[in-house]
């Protein structure tokens, strides 16, 4: 059998890599050593190759090479079969052990970033030791370094976490294809983009929460010798613990191919040194401006002291950032296909508030960095409202993230876009419901027709965006009574351009976190479809069981649901109703004359079984058709995952009924 050079210098690089981890050279000089000592009698001859070949098989070690070497025979991937590899932009998580291997290009340098274990995560200190089968909480590790993203296999919580991966990152620079060539030590140097790690916990109820986000600077690599180094890294709490370690992981790091020519460490902490004194300097320039900004502002009105202009919020490290700097152009690819479908994947992120410890009433500051919040799944208003804001400047559209409030005060934010006529529509980031925005008229006769208000904002302080930020000057910020022309200096005014592009621009300092794109689903929609079906149709059967009913399902009905729920997920896409009236007739003939028809839809953000049947168990409609008595009883469900990028899903389950009427 004959192989291509380069697929048999690979198996040559295997074998040696092998015979290395086995110690091979220490065994042999051993054998040598015994075989010698042996030979030295009084019939001395030389050694030959042949004895010492005999030697080593009766000692086992050829037995112990051939039995631990294994070649296992792959199916050839796409990956083999096309062209050069290209960049990795987003993970595909299949849920499953087998893992692909894939050749290095060796055109291209790489890193191979490796996680060697946790220790110090003593907050489960007390954490029994998980049961086979047992459901438990936890932990995964998620990558990002620029544009490509990857993530741990889920590890159970413990004080000292099997984290044990291995991620390969291609170092290429900015603007250049696959022709480009390779990056040498410094260029390398020169490329200030951290890996940033984000540590998720999921319980056992599948709710996340985040642990820790930590920017690992990889170049300290550089100076290695052997183009390899291995180091601790102390990973801090967030929040309102950021201050407090949460725990620590032990990281390798390694070039491929290793470099000819090393820098010294001196060489790499300059730059370091360098890069932080840039950005210490652009951020203090940047607080010097928007004091004066600020100071300005506050001589043209006294009560503009209790607007809520935010022009810095603090990320979940506790690092106060210009608000400017949480927006960025994103494009989503072929992931999601308009505006509105943008909206509706951002409103699937589940909603919750920054946790607080203790009492007190007052709302934890946290406005989350976007790797954050799309690993965690999960955030506050305004991590939703700066990603829409995002996602809606990527299509094009003139967005701005706005800062005011609720009914009663509460404070939220929201965002807007102006159209080329001049027409303002305000974006609810957390339904994705859309509201023309028409201004009220205090001027007007009292008998003169008024716009219907029908959005729930009260008041806005500022409007920002990734390049503008404008604080409302106008002599009331109630958001009925605001003209949002962002000309007119005399509304609205504004910070210098220049200023924030100084700080938020990306590229512009070193601090600022580098945006990751968005990961396409990894869950098939059908396949999560069927079980979740299959799963309540048991807990219905169950629940009527216990009831002392019987159950007979009719899969016709069941099947002809699934146009109503097609169209309720349209609807919620684009806000135009459509297919009602195929659905009615098909049910209409499928009920027959004298029976009664009852259905019940309802909505959800997981794919939890029994969540879904219990919170549906909570509304008497539905309780009337899961425990539907009566004459000649069928019972039909239909369950339709639609999954989005991040894995976000809409879950829309549909519990039908029909029976003969009787009098």
């Amino acid at each position: 059998m004959s192989l291509p050079p380069e697929r048999a210098s690979e198996l040559k690089q295997i074998i040696h890599n092998h015979l290395l981890k086995m110690d091979i050279h220490g065994k042999i000089r051993e054998v040598l050593a015994e075989t010698v000592r042996n030979d030295q009698g009084p019939t001395h001859r030389s050694l030959s190759e042949a004895d010492f070949l005999r030697a080593l098989q009766c000692r086992g070690i050829i037995d112990d090479v051939m039995k631990d070497l294994h070649f296992t025979q792959e199916a050839p991937t796409d990956a083999e079969t096309r062209s050069p590899p290209k960049s990795a932009t987003h993970f595909v998580d299949k849920d499953t052990t087998q893992l692909k291997k894939f050749n290095i290009d060796p055109s291209r340098r790489c890193l191979y970033l490796q996680i060697l274990g946790g220790k110090a995560f003593l907050e489960h200190l007390q954490e029994p030791e998980p049961l086979p089968g047992q459901v438990c909480s936890t932990f995964t590790l998620y990558l990002h370094f620029r544009n490509q993203r990857f993530r741990s296999k889920p590890v159970p919580c413990a004080c000292e976490p099997n984290l044990e991966e291995g991620f390969l990152l291609e170092i290429h620079q900015d603007g250049i294809g696959e022709g480009s060539k390779m990056a040498d030590a410094t260029t390398m140097l020169s490329i200030c983009d951290p890996i940033h790690l984000v540590l998720v916990k999921t319980d056992t109820s599948s709710e996340t929460a985040l642990v820790s986000s930590y920017f690992l600077d990889w170049r300290t690599v550089l100076s290695s010798p052997s183009g390899k180094t291995c180091f601790a890294v102390e990973l801090m709490g967030v929040g309102s613990e950021c201050k407090v370690p949460a725990g620590v992981l032990t990281v390798s790091l390694e070039l491929f191919p290793p470099l000819t020519e090393t820098l010294s460490t001196d060489i790499i902490s300059t730059q370091q040194s360098l890069e932080r004194q840039r950005t210490a300097e652009k951020e203090r320039l940047f607080l010097v401006y928007a004091k004066q900004w600020w100071r300005e502002f506050l001589e043209i009105r006294p009560s503009h002291q209790s607007k809520m202009v935010k022009i810095f919020a603090q990320d979940e490290n506790g690092i106060n950032r210009p608000v400017c700097s949480y927006v960025r152009v994103l494009r989503a690819g072929r992931l999601l296909e308009s505006p509105r479908q943008a909206a509706r994947f951002v409103s699937l992120l589940a909603h919750e508030k920054a946790p607080v410890v203790g009492g007190g009433g007052g709302k934890q500051e946290q406005w989350c960095t976007l790797m954050a919040f799309l690993c965690r799944g999960k955030g506050d208003c305004e991590d939703h409202a700066t990603l829409l804001c995002s996602l809606l400047l990527g299509f094009g559209l003139d967005a701005y993230v706005c800062v005011g409030t609720k009914a009663k005060g509460v404070p939220h934010t929201w965002v807007l876009t102006r159209g080329t006529d001049g027409s303002i529509t305000f974006w609810e980031s957390l339904t994705a419901h859309r509201y023309l925005h028409q201004a009220v008229d205090p001027d007007a006769p009292p008998l003169a027709p008024q716009p219907k208000l029908l959005y729930p904002y009260r008041t806005v302080g500022c409007v920002f965006n990734h390049q503008t930020f404008l604080a409302n000057c106008q002599p009331s910020d109630a958001v009925e009574l605001c003209v949002f022309d962002f000309q007119n200096q005399s509304r609205w005014k504004a910070m210098s351009e220049e200023a924030l592009k100084s700080v938020c621009a990306p590229g512009s300092t070193s601090s600022l976190p580098p945006l990751p794109p968005l990961c396409a689903p990894s869950l098939d929609p059908a396949a999560s479809s069927n079980q979740l079906e299959l799963e309540m149709r048991y807990l219905v059967s169950e629940h009527r069981k216990d009831l002392e009913l019987a159950t007979v399902w009719d899969d016709h009905l069941s099947y002809l649901l699934s146009s109503a729920l097609s169209a309720y997920e349209l609807e919620r896409c684009t806000g135009v109703s459509c297919g009602n009236e195929e659905f009615q007739d098909a049910v209409r003939r499928a009920v027959p004359d004298g029976h009664t028809f009852k259905g019940f839809p309802i909505h959800f953000l997981h794919r939890s079984a029994r969540r879904a049947f219990a919170t549906c168990l909570r509304s008497p409609f539905c309780q009337e058709i899961v425990c539907c008595r009566g004459d000649h009883v069928r019972l039909a469900v239909r369950v339709r995952v639609f999954m989005y990028p991040e894995n976000a899903c809409a879950v829309w389950v549909m519990f039908a009924c029909k029976y003969r009427s009787v009098l």
